[in-house]
């Protein structure tokens, strides 16, 4: 390890022990990074000044007008807000243009980006303010609320600032702040930022990943399967938060000297505006995003995309051949994990193969295990593993021993290897449902529901839905007296709404007398899976 820049050394004292990372491979020329590197100031230096670097409906930012408001937010957090190099900064906002520009100052300033899912409640959010010790908050003004709330019960004393709207607090900051900013001088393996994993159950887990980590998922999957170039406009729906939406709507558009298109609003309309009014050419969303772009094709301009990433969720070949069928465009399926973040299997252009995933990215190893760590020789179905430049380090968390077994990172899928290499996904190893690319946690869900006074008992799992992949469903054990109809279905599904993040709300609620277990009364989901619906 090199010497750090961190003089809050949080995040490295909680880095999991040496012994428990996954092996590292640095076989491409290209991941030879400098011992001193800081990823914001490497990417931001990459454009071209008068180059478009950020589009949304109502403007655009060049890399310079990018540069002038990242420095200018890296003064707000050093000079007024006390940010030293390794504190931790939570993001809170929609994907915007400056909600990009906070996430830059952060890692310019030295500190340790927290991006949060803008649709995260306060209990949510408070979890994660104590996980990552968080004293710094950057909140879009319309996301205030939640946080604000969260902030009172969180562990430490947490200064919210919010943005976003003219006269908004760290606006009003900025106006006088030079725009000049040197980069602190952070070390390649200092920690850049702490993904939440989206879904977690239990305690949230928390990825650590490094500066080098954050150019690396651009210099092997963007630079080696999209070969993008200045002139290339990314757009896409995932939020910042997620390391997906981070790498294609953030890093990898100015790894390359692009520029990135925000749509106005999270919808297939919105989305399909600014493809047209930007000249989008890369577009990165999930299946469930593209089928519903499909029914808004008609009298619509798709003509500049040359690239469509699909990933969050398993592709059903069908969705890949509609979308063909319609636009002459192959869906460039790929898997990646939080953990490892980004995509590590999937396949250049001229090599897709419908209904299969791919074969590991260049900088990237794979195969597939049985239980006890053997690799099994292809054709074979097994735990799908993998080792590269990134991946698994949980911060202060006994996980780690399970996701990282013998160097290989072990991501919870089934996979098909076929023995000319490519990769099949078969199944979610355990029982985390994946609906429109979100990663649900049933016991997450199941808490919440049980606050509920007409619930005494639940169970929640993930069952096939054709334009989601899966919805979350409820099976539930009344509490006496409770009348099991309709309107308590809609009360319990606006219950969870308003407990957690909306979109793990159960979509299908089945009310039973009484749910499978064994004799240690631990819950048997499996057989809630495969028992007719009522």
């Amino acid at each position: 390890m090199y010497t750090s820049a961190h003089t809050d050394s949080f995040t490295r004292d909680n880095l999991p022990d040496k012994a428990l990372w996954p092996e590292l491979k640095f076989d491409l020329p290209t991941l030879a990074y400098p011992e001193r590197l800081n990823a914001a100031h490497e990417l931001l230096s990459t454009g071209k000044p008068d180059r478009p670097a950020v589009i949304w409906p109502e403007g655009q930012w060049t890399y310079a007008a990018l540069t002038a408001t990242v420095n200018r937010i890296a003064r707000v957090l050093t000079e007024d807000l006390g940010l030293v190099p390794g504190g931790r900064v939570l993001l809170r906002g929609r994907n915007t243009p400056m909600m990009i520009a906070c996430w830059y100052a952060t890692l310019k300033a030295g500190g340790v980006a927290v991006a949060t899912m803008p649709l995260l409640r306060a209990p949510e959010l408070v979890k994660i303010c104590d996980k990552a010790d968080v004293t710094i908050a950057l909140t879009e003004n319309i996301l205030m609320d939640e946080l604000s709330a969260a902030a009172t019960q969180a562990r430490n004393s947490v200064v919210v600032i919010g943005f976003g709207e003219e006269g908004a607090a760290l606006e009003a900051r900025m106006a006088g702040k030079d725009r000049g900013f040197d980069p602190v001088d952070t070390a390649q393996d200092d920690v850049a930022l702490l993904a939440f994993t989206s879904g977690t159950t239990g305690a949230p887990k928390a990825c650590m990943h490094f500066h080098r980590d954050v150019l690396a998922m651009a210099d092997t999957y963007a630079a080696h399967i999209l070969a993008p170039n200045e002139t290339d406009v990314f757009c896409g729906s995932p939020p910042i938060a997620f390391t997906f939406g981070l790498g294609g709507l953030v890093v990898f558009p100015a790894r390359f000297g692009a520029a990135t298109a925000l749509p106005g609003a999270p919808t297939p309309e919105a989305l399909m505006d600014i493809i047209e009014h930007a000249g989008v050419t890369m577009l990165f969303t999930a299946p469930t995003a593209y089928r519903a772009l499909l029914a808004k094709l008609d009298g619509r301009d798709i003509s500049s995309l040359r690239r469509c990433v699909s990933a969050g969720e398993s592709l059903p070949e069908a969705t890949w051949q509609a979308w063909f069928d319609q636009t002459g465009l192959k869906l460039m399926d790929g898997i990646g994990a939080t953990e490892m973040i980004h995509i590590f299997i999937a396949a250049r252009e001229d090599e897709i193969r419908p209904g299969s995933t791919g074969k590991p990215v260049p900088g990237y190893e794979a195969c597939v295990q049985d239980e006890d760590g053997n690799i099994l020789t292809p054709p074979a179905t097994g735990r799908l593993a993998v080792k590269g430049p990134t991946g698994c380090r949980y911060m202060a968390d006994k996980r780690q021993a399970r996701y990282v077994q013998n160097g290989w990172n072990i991501t919870g899928d089934t996979y098909h290897e076929s023995e000319d290499g490519y990769f099949t996904f078969i199944a979610r190893s355990d029982d985390m449902i994946i609906s429109s690319g979100y990663n649900i946690g049933g016991p997450e869900v199941e808490a919440a529901l049980l606050a509920h006074a007409a619930v005494a008992e639940c169970a929640v799992v993930g069952v096939p839905d054709e334009a989601r992949g899966q919805i979350v469903k409820a099976f539930v054990v009344l509490a006496p007296g409770a009348n099991g109809d309709d309107a308590l279905k809609e009360a319990l599904q606006l219950h969870v709404k308003q407990t957690i993040a909306p979109y793990k709300y159960p979509r299908a609620i089945e009310f039973k007398k009484a749910l499978p277990k064994t004799q240690t009364g631990k819950l048997q989901r499996f057989k809630l899976k495969e028992a007719p619906c009522e």
